[in-house]
């Protein structure tokens, strides 16, 4: 049983690793360089943690193919980025602008976190309150121990 699943083990690991190695031609530098920012700068949509540059998904191949094709057509990366957003989003991107939409993605850690502090300050707040005695508590223990510090002689 070791041994078939050992073999089975060992097939596993001589499989091939398949990564796509795509080569696109560009007329000069500055449209290579441009072509590599934008797809460090575009998020893949299937992955979501991952940007085009890194990302091995069709959708991704497709985009970077997209924005190829667009650089090699002459349009900016202004032009690039705001058709990518007009057709997927603010998602898309990185760093998304700040607007009414995307609100909550700028301002949603930072409310958590200050509503998290406000809760264990309350919570410390409260285990630490001491409940002071009641008066007749108070009356009573000080009645005590003036009896304990009395002389032998007045008992």
């Amino acid at each position: 049983m070791k041994f078939i699943f050992s073999l089975i083990l060992l097939c596993c690991t001589l499989t091939p690793v398949q990564a796509a190695i795509e080569a696109y031609q560009f007329e000069d530098a500055a449209t290579e360089a441009s072509y590599k920012e934008l797809i460090k700068e575009l998020r893949c949509l299937v992955c979501q943690n991952q940007n085009l540059a890194d990302s091995d998904a069709d959708l991704a191949k497709d985009l970077r193919q997209q924005t190829y094709e667009m650089l090699i057509q002459g349009k900016s990366r202004e032009q690039i980025v705001e058709y990518m957003v007009q057709r997927y989003g603010d998602f898309v991107l990185y760093r998304p602008p700040v607007k009414s939409s995307t609100l909550m993605l700028w301002v949603g850690p930072f409310a958590l976190l200050l509503l998290v502090l406000v809760i264990v300050v309350f919570r410390i707040k409260k285990t630490r309150t001491v409940d002071l005695p009641e008066e007749d508590s108070l009356n009573q223990a000080k009645h005590l121990l003036e009896e304990e510090h009395k002389p032998e002689a007045d008992k």
